[in-house]
């Protein structure tokens, strides 16, 4: 697995000490991660706008001009899925980080455990997100990335696969729902007979339905609701 971790951090003694802490971390893991610093949100972005390739950024979120903060508001309205973890002295930011989807937070001077959980945890997220299938439409075998995937429906003979918004994210294939699902793995469950939910684009589940992010309403049988609730609490914790 190769990782592309970014930190953003004005302090040099910090930034210095997380570099040193995050390559202990790769080799201890066995990781082959490629590590870029920077000084500032304004010397990120303007590296992040050459290569979007950036997997986990820790990133600071008292800096001067551009703070951490709007630097991660404005990475997720751009599209960026990095793994974010912020790095502070104060606590009281914790809260906004839900705005962002950060995945943690970790106190000034940076505990070496505390870090390597957190990624560990990154990294974990990662490898699910990377995988692929293939599988037979009209054009042919197309590849897929399963993060990309939010659901799917048995239709006739074949089953629609929904990758977004709107119907052009809609792709015919030649399989049955009871094979993707089995290709997807378990990031991926039946919430009835002819549907298939990606769990990391679930949004909300009620009694009868399950609310995707793209705002899709998926009917959820009353006998897998119990499931299903528990799995997607599980994947995020």
């Amino acid at each position: 697995m190769k990782v592309h971790l970014a930190i953003c951090e004005d302090e040099i003694t910090e930034s210095e000490h997380l570099v040193s802490l995050v390559c202990e971390w790769a080799r201890s893991a066995k990781i082959s991660a490629e590590v870029s610093s920077y000084d500032s949100a304004e010397a990120f972005l303007f590296a992040y706008d050459a290569d979007k390739s950036v997997d986990i950024l820790l990133l600071d979120i008292q800096m001067k001009q551009i703070d951490g903060m709007a630097l991660a508001k404005h990475l997720r309205q751009d599209g960026g899925e990095m793994q974010i973890v912020f790095i502070t002295g104060l606590p009281d930011f914790v809260a906004a980080g839900y705005e962002v989807s950060a995945l943690h937070y970790l106190m000034k001077p940076v505990c070496k455990e505390k870090l390597f959980t957190v990624l560990d945890k990154a990294a974990v997220l990662l490898n699910k997100t990377e995988e692929t299938i293939l599988v037979e439409t009209e054009n042919g075998q197309t590849k897929l990335f399963c993060r990309d995937i939010e659901y799917a429906e048995a239709f006739a003979h074949t089953t629609i696969i929904h990758a977004g918004r709107g119907e052009a994210s809609a792709l015919k294939a030649h399989i049955s729902i009871s094979e993707l699902e089995s290709k997807l793995g378990d990031a991926f469950l039946r919430c009835h007979r002819s549907y298939v939910v990606g769990l990391r684009h679930i949004r909300q589940i009620t009694k009868t339905g399950v609310f995707m992010d793209s705002g899709a309403v998926v009917p959820l049988s009353r006998r897998r609701y119990n499931e299903i609730n528990r799995a997607f609490i599980d994947y995020y914790t």
